[in-house]
């Protein structure tokens, strides 16, 4: 059956406009993007097959091309807009999170950085940089490490910081194994690094460590 037979409450995009967006299914959801099905499939049961097939919607959301080609009723065509819907979001979170001061919006900060770090199969660490009512200046990814870690050198974050006119910094770096938890060295590299910005009168206002959840904040949990 067409979904256009289906009880228009039922129907995933008139089901959208009634109760909003965060009232469906991720099979749902995806069936909105999919638009389409395939031969003896509608597009929720080609979208319930995807998640089946790929595991969640994360690990779809997250494929490369190759990956995502392979499957049926998707092909590199779905891969770009799936892209742009993609970089359309995170550049939503992005103005979201400039708007107000970091401090005032920490889930705008929280939001931003999961959606920039999660997906990233290495370690890569980050500066939020802010000036000095602690509205964001910039973002940058500065070091690019492996999954086991991530060499990072102060001298290049204080570099970066002067560069920006940054009166405060917040750090992020992610743990690919999906676990936020801060270790040691995590701990002491925020430490090293508070006192080398000291230097140079730009606070460390937080370190975050994303993972699967939600990002861990160091200053809330008194780790800095």
């Amino acid at each position: 059956m067409s979904i256009r037979d289906w009880p228009a409450a039922e129907r995933p995009r008139e089901k959208l406009l009634e109760h909003g967006a965060a009232a469906l299914s991720d099979a749902e959801l995806l069936a909105i993007f999919l638009r389409t099905g395939v031969a003896g499939f509608s597009a929720v049961d080609l979208a319930r097959q995807l998640l089946n097939e790929f595991g969640s919607l994360r690990a779809l959301l997250e494929a490369d091309l190759g990956r995502f080609s392979a499957h049926l009723g998707l092909g590199p065509a779905k891969f770009a807009q799936l892209q742009a819907v993609l970089e359309m979001g995170r550049r939503h979170l992005a103005e979201r999170m400039r708007r107000d001061s970091a401090l005032e919006s920490p889930q705008a900060v929280r939001d931003y950085l999961t959606a920039r770090l999660r997906h990233e199969p290495h370690e890569l660490f980050a500066c939020l940089f802010l000036d000095a009512k602690h509205r964001v200046l910039a973002f940058e990814v500065l070091f690019h490490g492996t999954i086991d870690g991530a060499s990072v050198y102060p001298r290049q974050v204080v570099k970066r910081a002067l560069a920006h006119n940054a009166a405060a910094l917040i750090l992020a770096h992610n743990h690919p194994s999906g676990v936020a938890e801060p270790s040691q060295a995590d701990r002491a590299l925020t430490l090293r690094l508070k006192d080398a910005l000291a230097l140079v009168d730009v606070r460390v206002l937080d370190h975050f460590v994303v993972g699967d959840g939600v990002p861990l904040s160091m200053a809330e949990h008194g780790l800095m």
